[in-house]
C-alpha cells in the first residue's frame, strides 16, 4: 500500500482559497472508520467553485477537494465494509467539511459509503457522478408528483451541462418530450443525440418574468436557478412541477407565488449533498436499469488529476460539455 499519494489540495493563498498539485501521505488523512484507495473522481459545477475560491466551498483548510469518489477498501474498522469492496461516494460535506476524491486515498465514515453498482465501471459511476445521481432525483421527485411522459414535455435547463445531460438522458429513455435550453446552441446536435426533441435558446427565459406566461411545459428540472427558474415557473401547466437543484444563475428568486396558487405549481427542491442512504439507493438503483451506456459515453471525457486546475474555471465558465472523469492513475 502506498504511502504517499498526490492530491489537489486548496489551501489559503493571497488570492484567496486554491487549489494546487501536491504530494500527501495516509498520516496526513483526517479521521475515518474505512480508508479507501480512490480511482476516480468527477469535476462538478460545486467542485469548480471550489477549486478556483469563487464560492466558499472548502469550509476548513487545508482541504482536499472532490465531491464524488469511487475506489476499493483498503483497511476498515467497521464491521460492514472490508478490504476490496467497491465503494462510491457524494457529497456528505466532501470538499466542505471533509477531504475529498481528488487524492489516492480518502479516510471516510463508513454511513456514507455506497456499494459500487455492478452495472457499472468505476470509471461510468463517476460519469455518473453527483451530477447524474443529482438527476435521477429530479426524476424521481416529477415522478412522486405524478409527472408521466402522457403529460407533455419536460423542460431541462443548462442542459448541456452535466446534471442537464443526464436528465435528457433518463427522461428520454422513459419516453418523455424533452426541450433542452441552452446558452449553447451549437450543441443543439449532441442534445438531440441525447435525446432532446427540440432545443431552446435559454435567452428565452433570461428576461423578467411574467406571473402567469404561457402554460409550455408539463413539468422542469432547472440547474439554473435565479430568474431563468422563475421563468420556467411562470409557464409550467396547471398541476405540474419543477424539480430545482442548481443556482449557477444565483442564489435570488425575484419571481411570483401566482403558478403556486392558480395553477397548483409544485416546486421540488432537490438536495443531493445530504440526502438520506434510502433516496440515494433508490437513486443509484434506478441509474442502474435506467440509464443508457452508449449514451453515457458519448456525454464523457476522461482528465488527469493535474487537468482539473484547468477545467474547474472552464466548469464554471459553461466552457464545459456533460461530464468529466477524474482518472488518478492516468499521467
Amino acid at each position: 500500500m502506498a504511502d504517499k499519494f498526490d492530491a489537489i489540495l486548496i489551501t489559503k493563498t493571497d488570492d484567496g482559497p486554491r487549489g494546487a498539485l501536491t504530494r500527501l501521505d495516509q498520516s496526513d488523512l483526517p479521521e475515518g472508520d474505512v480508508l479507501v484507495a480512490v480511482s476516480h473522481s468527477t469535476v462538478n459545477y460545486k467542485d469548480g467553485l471550489a477549486i478556483t475560491g469563487r464560492a466558499p466551498i472548502a469550509r476548513k483548510l487545508p482541504m482536499v477537494g472532490g465531491i464524488d469518489l469511487v475506489g476499493k477498501v483498503a483497511a476498515s474498522a467497521n464491521d460492514a465494509f472490508k478490504p476490496g469492496d467497491d465503494v462510491l461516494v457524494n457529497g456528505y460535506g466532501l470538499s466542505e467539511q471533509h477531504w475529498g476524491g481528488y487524492a489516492g486515498y480518502a479516510r471516510l465514515k463508513p454511513e456514507w459509503l455506497v456499494r459500487k453498482p455492478q452495472a457499472f465501471t468505476p470509471a461510468q459511476c463517476m460519469a455518473i457522478g453527483t451530477a447524474g445521481y443529482t438527476a435521477m432525483l429530479c426524476v424521481l421527485a416529477l415522478e412522486s408528483r405524478g409527472i408521466t411522459p402522457d403529460r407533455g414535455t419536460v423542460l431541462v435547463t443548462g442542459a448541456a451541462g452535466g446534471v442537464g445531460s443526464v436528465a435528457i438522458s433518463l427522461l428520454a429513455a422513459k419516453g418523455y418530450r424533452v426541450a433542452a435550453s441552452t446558452g449553447r446552441l451549437a450543441e443543439t446536435d449532441y442534445l438531440t443525440g441525447l435525446g432532446a426533441a427540440e432545443v431552446i435558446d435559454r435567452a428565452e427565459f433570461s428576461g423578467p418574468a411574467k406571473p402567469l406566461g404561457k402554460e409550455r411545459f408539463a413539468a422542469a428540472i432547472d440547474s439554473v436557478g435565479s430568474t431563468t427558474l422563475v421563468n420556467v415557473i411562470s409557464q409550467i401547466s396547471y398541476g405540474g412541477a419543477v424539480a430545482a437543484c442548481g443556482l449557477a444563475q444565483g442564489m435570488d428568486m425575484p419571481g411570483f407565488v401566482a403558478p403556486f396558487i392558480l395553477r397548483g405549481v409544485d416546486l421540488l427542491g432537490i438536495d443531493s449533498v445530504m440526502a438520506p442512504m434510502p433516496k440515494r439507493l433508490a437513486a443509484w438503483a434506478r441509474l442502474a436499469s435506467d440509464i443508457d451506456p452508449a449514451r453515457l459515453n458519448s456525454m464523457t471525457k476522461t482528465i488527469s488529476l493535474a487537468d482539473v486546475l484547468e477545467v474547474a474555471p472552464e466548469i464554471l465558465a459553461g466552457q464545459v460539455r456533460g461530464r468529466l472523469v477524474v482518472d488518478l492513475a492516468r499521467g
